[in-house]
This record gives structure tokens, sequence and C-alpha cells, in this order.
């Protein structure tokens, strides 16, 4: 492909370095959703204050239903910015900005400088990008690191009779990653489309000449540590986070989210909105004109790689009767690049190519910021904000919080919790009639650690806690709480002292000198404003 002239290669850059500053300016704007948002937020911020970077922890109680790489990047962004949500949010806008580069670089190889940055321009204004890029949880980190393994093992076949060396080896390190990311799949998905890809194109023989050695190697450096660390010290974790959480989830029936088979198709249609269009009708002229289809605008193989890709993942996450939006972002790129190519064969000798390009961008932006502040005032009615301000400006650090009724997943976070809250609920009836909730997941978790296993509480802990101070109470509206004072209201959440009552949210006089709150005093009181 020749190399485009410097002014549009700089024009490429600076709109995708746009498009990561409006991920970036959305994902300063919502509070924390609930759960996904409110438990993988707090896990990194509990893994930077405990110091223990071994084993991710909800409540100080382990959490081993995903590796930890999402917790780690979490901790360290935390550990630089401070206790924000958007340090948080961070963490899956770099990647999805990974995401936006890795495919405007191949797009640039398979199909043109022009082609490339309108793939990434449709990618980069989409729900795909600006929504599922900031959301909080495993599925653009791992999505980002399939899609840089597929494209740089498939770069590194289509670059001659020989594979790249070099670049196979970065896809055996994005298969790492992926697999750190949210496990097996990070090298299943890669490997699966990659194979079905190698047989369409006849190119099977190729994989003799991989850097199997220095690939492998680098592969196990990083993937496999943690696992065997982890394992040394929790014994049963391998078994429980591939067994039960990966492979039991997606053979089984008993899971959460039961979607009919078509759910990933409407997916797509929402994800990449109104782009995928043009990739129908990319669809249709190649189906019409088989012969020559895109050879004029691109690379062959590179196409077939992109329609193998979307093909075998989406079919691999149709299988489950269990099914996320989330796990169809790791075909978002080829999609975008097929989206492009259709839309050059449709409009782009038109005249008014240009001007319809940027009316369906501002089309997308647009859907994508009502989208935001929708997610934001549903985050608002949902979640623990509105409370999380009175009670950590109220509390002392030695005070003990007691969850009831449900599980205030982002309230720690919020006010910076030192010490896991007491859950209070009939553990032995819920370990026999439980489905796949909050309260399995702690009570699985605290079989790997006896100790951190002393906040799930029974009833009767309350009851003793009525008459002590210190005791504070969150329980969902309409659950009711004897014995403790009401102290604030929120949408969601109602917040309840023990004994003795007290007039206001603070102590007064001499004893306010004494009365510091919980971390997050402050910067919940700025987060409020801020929301």
């Amino acid at each position: 492909m020749p190399r485009a002239p410097a002014s549009e290669r700089r024009l490429s850059w600076l709109t995708l370095a746009a498009l990561f500053l409006l991920l970036l300016v959305l994902a300063a704007w919502r509070p924390l959703a609930v759960p996904d948002e409110g438990r993988y937020g707090e896990i990194g911020r509990w893994m930077l204050q405990s110091g223990d970077w071994l084993a991710p922890r909800l409540n100080g109680i382990p959490f081993f239903h995903k590796p930890p790489y999402l917790y780690w990047l979490e901790a360290a962004s935390l550990a630089v910015f401070g206790a924000q949500v958007w340090a948080v949010r961070l963490v899956p806008a770099l990647h999805a900005g990974l995401m936006l580069l890795a495919l405007y670089l191949a797009g640039r190889s398979i199909a043109g400088e022009r082609v490339a940055r309108r793939a990434a321009l449709m990618l980069g204004t989409s729900l795909a990008f600006l929504i599922g890029g900031q959301y909080v949880n495993h599925d653009m980190l791992v999505a980002a690191w399939i899609g840089v393994a597929i494209w740089c093992f498939g770069l590194a076949f289509m670059h001659g009779e020989r594979p790249h060396a070099n670049l196979a080896r970065l896809g055996f390190v994005a298969c790492a990653l992926g697999v750190l990311s949210k496990g097996l799949i990070g090298l299943v998905l890669p490997g699966l489309a990659l194979f079905l890809w190698l047989l369409w194109t006849r190119q099977f023989r190729k994989l003799l000449y991989l850097p199997w050695l220095s690939g492998l190697a680098l592969f196990a450096l990083i993937a496999v540590p943690w696992f065997v660390l982890a394992e040394q010290r929790f014994p049963g974790m391998l078994a429980y986070l591939f067994g039960t959480q990966q492979f039991g989830r997606y053979t089984a029936t008993t899971f959460n989210n039961a979607r009919p088979w078509w759910f990933y198709l409407l997916c797509l249609l929402v994800l990449l909105f109104p782009w995928v269009f043009f990739a129908l009708y990319q669809a249709k002229v190649q189906v019409r004109r088989s012969s020559d289809a895109i050879v004029s605008v691109a690379s062959k193989n590179g196409v077939s790689l992109c329609w193998i890709w979307l093909a075998a993942i989406i079919g691999f996450f149709s299988i489950p009767n269990s099914k996320l939006i989330g796990y169809a972002l790791p075909v978002i790129p080829p999609l975008a690049l097929l989206a492009a190519l259709g839309y050059e064969r449709l409009l782009g000798g038109h005249r008014a190519s240009r001007a319809v390009f940027a009316a369906l961008c501002a089309l997308a932006i647009g859907v994508a910021v009502a989208a935001n502040v929708v997610a934001g005032r549903y985050s608002r009615g949902t979640g623990s904000l509105d409370v999380a301000q009175a009670l950590a400006c109220a509390a002392a650090p030695g005070d003990r919080i007691y969850a009831v009724g449900e599980f205030p997943y982002d309230l720690p976070f919020y006010i910076q919790a030192q010490h896991p809250m007491i859950v209070v609920q009939d553990w032995p009836e819920l370990r026999r009639s439980a489905g796949d909730n909050w309260r399995r997941e702690l009570f699985e978790g605290a079989d790997f650690d006896a100790g951190a296993a002393q906040v799930l509480q029974p009833p009767e802990a309350l009851a003793a806690a009525r008459g002590q101070p210190g005791n504070w109470v969150l329980a969902p509206r309409g659950v009711a709480v004897d014995g403790f004072a009401r102290v604030a209201q929120g949408s969601r959440w109602v917040l309840y002292r023990s004994a003795p009552a007290a007039g206001t949210l603070a102590p007064e006089g001499p004893e306010a000198a004494q009365h510091k709150g919980l971390p997050g005093c402050d910067h919940q009181g700025a987060e409020q404003r801020q929301q």
C-alpha cells in the first residue's frame, strides 16, 4: 500500500487524539454504575489500600471471577490520581484508545490511509467506543487485546511467505495480556479466528514458521506467574476461576442474562450505529461481485480476516445461554473497517460524501452523549452517592458499617472505606438457595479465606449492634431497620445510626475537633457538586 502524504497522516493522528479526548470528557460526567463499576472499581481501590496485589478482594473477601489485570491498573491509576471515579475509568479508556489505534494502523496496511481514518472515525464515534470505552469492567480490556492479537498475527501472516517474526511476537504478548484480562478467551478467541482464516486463505503451512519458542516464552512469562502464585496461596482457585466462572458459565443454563441466539446481532446494530449499515452494504457487494470484490480498495486476505473474525467470535458467544452486550466488543474493530469499505463503495466518490459523513458522525456522537446523560441519571438513582457524603463526613474511622437487604457496591469507593462492611444475611440458608447474585459472590469468595469470611454475619449481629455507638446501617428504601435512627435518605438507600441517636450528622463542640470523618468526606462533596 503506497505511503500517504504527511498531511494525511497528521490529520489521522489528530483525529485519533480528538476522539480519545471526547471519550475522557464523557467518562468524567457520571457516577459509578452499579453493580459492575462499583464492584470492579472498589476491588482496584481495595488492592491499593490493602497492599495485597495478589488476591483481588471485594469487601475484603477474595474475588476470583476474573484475573487481576484490570485491578492492577486501577490501583496504579488511583495511586497516581487519587480516589476519583475518572481514575478507574481511565483504565478501560486507555484500552479503548489502544483498540482505536490498532484499527487505524491495521486498516492503513489493509485499505490505505483514507479508509483507515474513516474506520477509526466510525469506531471512535460509536457507542462501543464512547460508552463501552469508559465502562469499568473487563470487557474493553480483553476486547482490545484480542483485537491487537488478531491484527498482529494477521498482518504477520500477510507479510510474505514467512510470517513477520516481531509482529507475531507482539501477538503472543497480546494473547497473554488478554488472558490476564479475562481468562481463556484472551487466547481461545484469537486462536479460533486465525485458525479459520488460515484454513480459508490456504496459509496454514505458515504456522510452521512462527517464532514459537520466543513467542510462547513471552506468553508464559507474562500470563502464567499470577495463576501459579494465586493457586499456591488459595488452593482451588484455578478450578473455581476456569471451571466454575468460565467453563461453567459457558455451558450451563442456570446463570443470569439468558438471551436468544440473535441477541448479538442486535448488539452490533446498537454498538456501531449508524455505521453498521455500511458493513451490510459491503457484504452485499462482496456476495454479488465475489470475483473482484474490494481488490481495488484493500487486500483480499485482510478483508476475509475481518469477516471470519466477526463470524467466529459472534458465533462463539451466541452458543451459551447467558449473553452480555460487552461480549460483542471484540468484533467492533473489524466491523468498523468493513463499514468504512462499504462507505467507500457506496459514497466514496460522491460529491456530498464528506457532508454526509460529517452529519453521520454528529448523529453518532449525539446518540452517545444522550446515552451518557441517561446512564448518569440512572446511576444516580440506583447508586449510593447521595448518602455517601453523609456517611463519610459523619462516621469516625473506627466505626462499623452494616449492609442489610442488598449490597451497596459503590459505597466503599465513595467513602474510601478503611475496613470491610459487615454484610447481614441468613448465610446458611443462602448457601442452599441463592442464585447467580451478589450473595453468591461473597460466600463463595469467603470459602478461600476464613478470616475475611467474618464480615458475613447473621441477622443477630444487627440486633447486638443497636445499643452500641459507632454503628451505621445501609438499607434499601422499603427495608425496615428497627432500633436505629434514620439520618439520611437517598433515592435508593437509607442511612441509619445506632444509639445514642444524634440530632446532627456530625459531632459539635469540642468533639468536632477530634472528629475527622472518613477519607472520602471532602472528595465526595466535590463529587456530588460535579455530578
